[in-house]
């Protein structure tokens, strides 16, 4: 049975809850999950008990503990629009190197970890892939491929210094992510020197994998995109 609990991490600007869950044996690796603009739900606490049954030690730090780790309803964007425009990069790689640290503490180098991220997160996970050398990293319909985001350059001109392999999986009916756009990207992340693919899903739409959100979710894309994700971090991240 796997083990899932709350563990304080400390960061450069105070401690930060984050989710932490183990797995029922050794461990295949482990994973940094980074949650949606919503924060830290029950959903993502879930996700982590899902790499857990898969093997791997997963560890989902709060983002948004620098405002008081607060947790939104589906329905109320508007008020985390309010936390991101506070989001930095370097603040939130710092909450990453946190959650890494405790990985390491049971001996997981940070060549055998991953980083997946959903929404936002996907976003952040992108970066952290061109940050850090993961092993792996993935990110679920993240923003920022255009654009910049959280004071970082835009993902189009970061494809090309990419340190982990790299698999972005969106929804074409997503309205806030440009089906060109995924394509854009896919051509950029080519001149990178690690592996990169891209999964696009025709009758998806944004946050198509969280079944916590009955009008977003679709569960034949969602389901295939968790076992594409899971098949790419067992191709890439050392055994």
């Amino acid at each position: 049975m796997t083990t899932a609990e709350t563990v304080v991490i400390p960061t450069p600007d105070g401690p930060a809850p984050a989710t932490l869950t183990e797995p029922d044996g050794p461990a295949r690796g482990g994973v940094v999950v980074l949650h949606e603009a919503f924060g830290l739900t029950e959903h993502i606490t879930d996700v982590c008990s899902r790499f857990a049954r898969a093997g791997w030690r997963a560890i989902a730090p709060d983002l948004f503990h620098r405002a008081g780790s607060p947790v939104f309803d589906y329905d109320d964007l508007a008020s985390a629009v309010k936390i991101l425009d506070e989001l930095n990069g370097t603040d939130l790689l710092a909450d990453i190197d946190a959650a890494l640290a405790i990985l390491a503490e049971e001996g997981t180098a940070i060549d055998r970890c991953a980083v997946v991220g959903f929404c936002v997160g996907g976003s952040i996970a992108f970066q952290a892939a061109v940050a850090r050398p993961f092993g792996a990293a993935s990110t679920f319909y993240g923003g920022g491929i255009t654009m910049r985001r959280f004071g970082e350059p835009a993902q189009l001109d970061l494809a090309d210094r990419l340190q982990a392999p790299w698999l972005g999986l969106y929804g074409d009916q997503d309205p806030s992510i440009l089906a060109s756009e995924v394509e854009d990207l896919r051509a950029a992340t080519r001149k990178a020197s690690v592996p990169a693919e891209i999964v696009r899903y025709p009758q998806a739409g944004h946050g198509f994998h969280n079944d916590a959100r009955a009008g977003a979710y679709h569960g034949p894309s969602a389901k295939d995109a968790w076992s594409r994700m899971l098949t790419w971090f067992d191709s890439h991240v050392p055994g």
